[in-house]
């Protein structure tokens, strides 16, 4: 007798971005050029000083367990951060480090939810978001947000969901996958609603400094005093330092909730890996200079990337206010027949563009919001030129 997999099998996907990224492994391991959009990873090196700081860290023999939670140094500048730049008052007590963002938000969640909860997301989300709610036992409580609303959450919508089950509330801004950036005001409207309930925050900043134009990105906990106990800041290097394999997150946390999470990760992964503690300690208190070129490249791509929307027919798009998406509305195809594929739903839309014009996106009903598909922009001017010239053949045949 075959062993049977436990109930909570069930409860989890693949992630959507990570499977169409290895779809198009495919189309390439068999010499076929594919543009790839699909996955939210800066196409940069990591920048030479962070690098070298692994290399100290091996060569000074640092390569042996830490603490679960991360090494003090490192716990101790990213509290100095937040103290420092958000204005936040953080001890390293209230710190752990983890093997990405991710993780992070999955020792979040569960430390705080269990059976019975029920966690409120804004749609479009973070495809992992709901997946990982599951896997605590709580039930994600899905609030669509349209487009014409600019994909923001309203006082209003909160309000009106919360019951006596609903324990978070998950907030990410700059958003994956619209890049929408909630303004101070709309936060600090969100948070005064928040504080009328007994209802926590999960706020996922990982994109906090790659915003644009006036955009500016806000540290939820910091908008009223009372926020700071019952937030938790998730945050890291890899988008802003491109470090995404590198692996390392953190969260910022009231000390309780901190120390389950570091007694959680002690359980299940320890430590994160000792090498990469270090080298994220050189990039958060490091030379920012790669940074702002990081920044300034995006900026460039972005701009191209709304030019080129506008000439795709029947395509359009909410200008992203951050991180490097554009998420584009392509419901206008839905009942058309592109190359003999017909086109009834996102899956469709995005499956055809990858075999038909070896273009790889990501369908927005991935994101709880249908009707859409995900382009990242993390690539360089050439790759996008190409990719949009093949978009612009496939939705023209």
């Amino acid at each position: 007798m075959a062993l049977a997999l436990a109930t909570r099998s069930s409860l989890i996907a693949p992630s959507a971005t990570l499977a169409m990224g290895a779809e198009a492994k495919k189309l390439k391991a068999r010499g076929i050029e594919v543009l790839d959009f699909a996955l939210g990873e800066p196409d940069f090196d990591t920048p030479a000083n962070i690098q070298q700081a692994a290399i100290r860290a091996m060569q000074l023999g640092q390569t042996h367990y830490t603490p679960p939670a991360g090494i003090s140094e490192l716990r101790s500048a990213v509290a100095e951060l937040y103290t420092r730049q958000h204005g936040l008052a953080t001890d390293a007590a209230q710190v752990v480090i983890s093997n990405g963002a991710k993780h992070s938000i999955h020792n979040a969640l569960m430390a705080v939810c269990g059976p019975g909860d029920e966690v409120i997301i804004p749609a479009p989300y973070w495809v992992s978001y709901s997946d990982l709610v599951k896997l605590t036992g709580a039930e994600p409580v899905i609030l669509a947000t349209p487009e014409e609303s600019g994909f923001k959450l309203t006082p209003e919508q909160f309000l009106a969901a919360v019951t006596r089950r609903t324990r978070l509330l998950m907030i990410n801004s700059p958003s994956n996958p619209t890049g929408v950036v909630y303004s101070r005001d709309e936060l600090a409207a969100l948070a005064d609603a928040v504080l009328t309930t007994d209802v926590g925050v999960l706020s996922d900043e990982i994109y906090e400094q790659l915003t644009y134009g006036d955009a500016r990105a806000t540290c939820f906990a910091t908008l009223r005093p009372e926020l700071a106990d019952r937030t938790i800041t998730i945050s890291g290097v890899s988008k802003t330092y491109a470090m995404t394999g590198w692996r390392i997150g953190w969260a910022v946390a009231p000390v309780s909730v901190a120390k389950f999470m570091g007694d959680l990760q002690s359980q299940e992964t320890s430590n994160p890996c000792s090498i990469s503690q270090w080298a994220a300690l050189e990039a958060i208190t490091g030379p920012q200079d790669s940074v702002a070129v990081m920044k300034a490249e995006f900026q460039k791509r972005r701009q191209y990337v709304l030019e080129r929307i506008k000439g795709l027919p029947d395509v359009t798009c909410l200008p992203p206010g951050g991180a490097f998406y554009a998420f584009m509305n392509v419901s206008a195809h839905f009942g058309r027949t592109i190359r003999g594929r017909p086109i009834k739903n996102s899956t469709d839309f995005c499956m055809a563009a990858l075999s038909e014009a070896s273009v790889a996106l990501v369908m927005g009903s991935a994101f709880g919001a249908e009707g859409y598909a995900r382009m990242s922009f993390a690539t360089d001017l050439k790759t996008l030129e190409k990719g949009f010239d093949a978009l612009e053949k496939f939705l023209a045949a």
